[in-house]
């Protein structure tokens, strides 16, 4: 990694992972915190960011995207999908990197978010964690060694405010699980007499309680014995680290989507 301390902004500023990316920012020798925005009308605009974070004043005031920012190396985003392609388009029209960590997006958003590819770098992931990134190549390697006869089922569990469901990590989780196992069908929990499973099917069932940042489980049952593989995370800095490990990386990098693998190669 450079030593060049990188001057990020931060989209979204104001929610739960946008706070802790103010502090963990705050605390990285090789980035600073240049610009905050969130969405208008949002009733904390104007105040200091590090005010808001519960730190000393960083003299980065939370504006929207409709403020000029100063000179950036990159931005991240984590918010809602439409205001990400928003922040995408401002990021294109000013050629900066831009790191996507929200989840919930639409087949066709996913797919434009994508197409800024041709005009800035760009990394969109649902989990930027170092240990559920290994976990997601440990789960494919899995699925393609328990062979035919696997059954793979995905639990995880998040707090009650999360909006979409199931998990942008389970359904990439569940993205390598079919590719090792060359399954192609997702079942989204099950009610009813829905009759015996089939071979041919990944389950994944979500849970919504409490505050718990996010638990991912990969059941791997077979007759007679199963595999589990999980990940659970304590707090949210494995993601908000991982957010800004990837928006260092981006700086300077040609036009393209990049993954979290190429991150952390």
């Amino acid at each position: 990694m450079s030593a060049t301390k990188r001057s990020l902004g931060l989209h979204g500023a104001s929610g739960r992972m946008g706070i802790r990316l103010v502090q963990l920012i705050s605390q990285d020798p090789e980035a600073s915190l240049a610009f905050a925005a969130d969405r208008p009308g949002h009733a904390q605009l104007g105040e200091d960011a590090g005010s808001l974070a519960g730190l000393p004043p960083v003299g980065v005031r939370l504006g929207t995207l409709a403020d000029e920012p100063p000179r950036l190396d990159a931005m991240i985003d984590f918010s809602q999908p439409a205001a990400s392609l928003a922040a995408a388009e401002f990021c294109a029209g000013r050629g900066l990197p831009l790191v996507v960590g929200t989840t919930g997006f639409e087949p066709d958003q996913r797919a434009r978010l994508e197409g800024f590819g041709a005009r800035i770098p760009i990394l969109i992931s649902p989990n930027m964690s170092r240990a559920v990134n290994l976990l997601m190549k440990l789960v494919e390697e899995a699925a393609r060694a328990l062979g035919p006869d696997v059954d793979i089922e995905i639990v995880e569990r998040h707090h009650r405010h999360k909006k979409d469901s199931p998990s942008g990590t389970a359904l990439r989780l569940a993205e390598f699980a079919a590719r090792g196992a060359g399954i192609s069908r997702l079942v989204h929990g099950r009610e009813g007499l829905v009759g015996e499973r089939p071979r041919d099917e990944i389950g994944i069932h979500a849970v919504r309680a409490g505050d718990a940042p996010g638990d991912h489980t990969v059941i791997f049952g077979l007759m007679g014995e199963s595999l589990e593989l999980s990940h659970r995370a304590l707090n949210r800095d494995g993601f908000v680290r991982g957010a800004i490990d990837a928006a260092k990386f981006l700086a300077g990098k040609p036009a393209r989507v990049y993954t979290m693998a190429e991150v952390l190669a």
